[in-house]
Order: structure tokens, then C-alpha cells, then sequence
């Protein structure tokens, strides 16, 4: 029975760990930088406009937030890095709450990770896909504003994130762009083959 997307609900936002869902159902972790388009790629994958905010300001996501899809699966909406202008105080707590998240076993059934198709990853992200690996978890690269790329640039472009990622032949790196549906089917197809 293939999973509807479409039916989507906000759970909670998750504060501490105490906080973290433990249900059992999987749970697909979306990273990336704050202004990535990390909120864009979500909603386009459920065929919502503003469901997961897209803020005007990036880096606001400062907590974990859980969507429940289908009542079979979260996506797990993990707060955006590497921009937000936010008090050394508020960092910190940032991270020890990615902290924490990351290193509870059993927890990411699926790491999805949002970069710019146009740039080489930073060292932000490249921290980020180390925190991935470390879990075990799968792990898919999303290379979101392709359509900001012109076509002779994708293919050097996407070579050159999955070398400065070091990511192996069997991860997944998805061309996408939140803005026009481009990769919007191939990665739905992969996140259910991890999730069903």
C-alpha cells in the first residue's frame, strides 16, 4: 500500500529531548543550511504551499519539528545552520539538541540532506552529512534551486558535492528544485522504499 503524502499533519515541535517522538514509526530527518530552501523542499514534497514555514528570515526553525504523514511515517523538520543570526547562547542549545537527536539510537530512519545545487557544500555541511553517517542511518544528498543552474553546469556541479561530501556510490544524490517539482518524484520513490 503506497503512502499518501498528501496527508500531512504537524505534530509538535520538540524542544529537548524528552520531547523527541518514540513511537516506532520511521522517521525521515531533513537537514540544511537556513536558507537552503529546506521548508520549500518539504512542502513541495507534500503538495502544500506554507506547511512547514518558510520564514522570511532564515533560521528560524530552531526546534525539531515533526510532521506525521499518511499516520505512517514523520518527516522530521531539524533546525536550519550556518546563517541564522541567533545569540551564542541560543547556538549552543541549538546544537545540543541536534546533539542529542543524532545520538539516540534507532531514532533517524532516513536522512535527507539539503544543499545548493549552485555552491560546493560548506563545512557546515559537510558536519552535517558526518552526523548522518555516524548514526548508520541511510542517507540521500537533495541538490535543491536546480533551476537556478544552467544545464552544462548540473553535471559538474553535482559531481563536485558528492566529492567535497564524500559521499559513496550507493547514496543517493537527488538534482531538485523546490520551485519547480524537478526531482519531486525520485526522491518520494525513495524515502517509501526506506519507510514502507
Amino acid at each position: 500500500m503506497s503512502i499518501n503524502f498528501n496527508r500531512a499533519e504537524f505534530i509538535l515541535s520538540a524542544v529537548s529531548r524528552e520531547k523527541f517522538l518514540r513511537d516506532g514509526r520511521p522517521q525521515v530527518a531533513f537537514a540544511g543550511r537556513s536558507n537552503v530552501g529546506k521548508s520549500s523542499v518539504i512542502n513541495r514534497l507534500l503538495g502544500r504551499k506554507n506547511f512547514a514555514r518558510v520564514g522570511a528570515t532564515p533560521g528560524k526553525t530552531t526546534q525539531i519539528n515533526y510532521f506525521r504523514i499518511d499516520d505512517r511515517l514523520y518527516f522530521t523538520d531539524l533546525p536550519g545552520y550556518g546563517y541564522a543570526k541567533v545569540s551564542k547562547s541560543e547556538r549552543d542549545r541549538w546544537g545540543r539538541l541536534m546533539e542529542s537527536y543524532f545520538a539516540e539510537p534507532g531514532l533517524i530512519t532516513l536522512g535527507v540532506l539539503i544543499v545548493d545545487a549552485r555552491h560546493a557544500p560548506t563545512a557546515d555541511d559537510v558536519t552535517m552529512c558526518g552526523w548522518f553517517k555516524s548514526t548508520g542511518c541511510p542517507l540521500i544528498v537533495a541538490a535543491n534551486k536546480l533551476d537556478k543552474l544552467k544545464k552544462s553546469e548540473i553535471e559538474p556541479n553535482l559531481s563536485r558535492i558528492r566529492t567535497v561530501l564524500e559521499l559513496g556510490e550507493d547514496v543517493l544524490l537527488i538534482p531538485f528544485s523546490a520551485e519547480k517539482g524537478i526531482g519531486k518524484a525520485e526522491l518520494l520513490a525513495a524515502i517509501a522504499r526506506y519507510c514502507e
